[in-house]
């Protein structure tokens, strides 16, 4: 068991992130525990995030300029991995081609209009959310940089449950696909839902355990689209998936 937790975090830290991890296994197993050790990566990729962002505030530095550096240090740490996948799903999505043409428009290495557009505003979106908090305060920005590492990561998490195709049968997608039991990825995110919960009930403000829901809800309706559209899900999809649960969870963040 010992053995399968730290396969499953370097799995995890080894795929979802550039730091210096090496995989140790490479088999549905691993991808299993690697996935359920996912929110971890986004509490660690967070965490930088809200450092660095709290930093840049405490330095004397804008709302606005800690917001954008909060919002590349996620986009460093994983190479723009989901950026990239949230860019190609929209193409894929835009072309509204067979499911086959539009996977294979998703392959292409080049980015196209669609892709572009939605790139732009998913960005938008989140460096004027995290602004937005960050005039608040530092640690407004800083939570909600870490609420925002750990939604997009357990969102991961639930797109690899059992009921979950792969679209292709090769590529980090099929590896993860349907590889954890639908109730083990509900009852993480119950946890963790519940432990927001609590810690929103002691501080009175619920706004971050509101954020988790409302971003892993966005989450799973891209999830089902993608599914109905391609047939299951891919490596850009599960990166669509990440950065529509941390818009949607940063811009609950901002309301009331």
């Amino acid at each position: 068991m010992t053995s399968l937790i730290s396969d499953g975090i370097r799995f995890a830290f080894g795929t979802l992130s550039v730091l210096p991890v090496r995989v140790s296994r490479w088999d549905r197993e691993a991808a299993r525990a690697g996935m359920l050790c996912a929110p971890l990566v986004g509490l660690v990729v967070g965490g930088c995030a809200a450092a660095v962002g709290a930093a840049f505030v405490l330095l004397g530095a804008g709302p606005l300029v800690a917001a954008v550096a909060t919002a590349a240090v996620p986009a460093v740490l994983t190479r723009g991995l989901h950026l990239d996948g949230v860019a190609d799903v929209a193409d894929g999505l835009g072309s509204a081609r067979a499911p086959e043409q539009a996977l294979r428009i998703m392959k292409q290495s080049d980015i196209g209009p669609f892709g572009v557009i939605t790139l732009l505003f998913v960005l938008l979106a989140q460096v004027a959310a995290l602004a937005s908090l960050y005039g608040e305060g530092w640690a407004h920005g800083a939570a909600g940089a870490v609420l925002a590492g750990v939604t997009a990561r357990l969102a991961l998490t639930l797109a690899s449950r059992t009921d979950v195709p792969a679209a292709r049968p090769e590529g980090l997608g099929a590896m993860v696909a349907g590889t954890v039991p639908e109730g083990v990825a509900t009852g993480v995110a119950a946890v963790l839902g519940a432990g927001l919960a609590v810690v929103g009930g002691l501080i009175g403000d619920f706004r971050h355990a509101a954020g988790l829901v409302v971003g892993l809800a966005a989450a799973e309706l891209m999830l089902r689209h993608c599914v109905r559209r391609f047939g299951g899900v891919t490596g850009d999809v599960f990166g669509a998936v990440a950065e529509v649960a941390t818009v949607g969870a940063l811009v609950t963040l901002t309301v009331g």
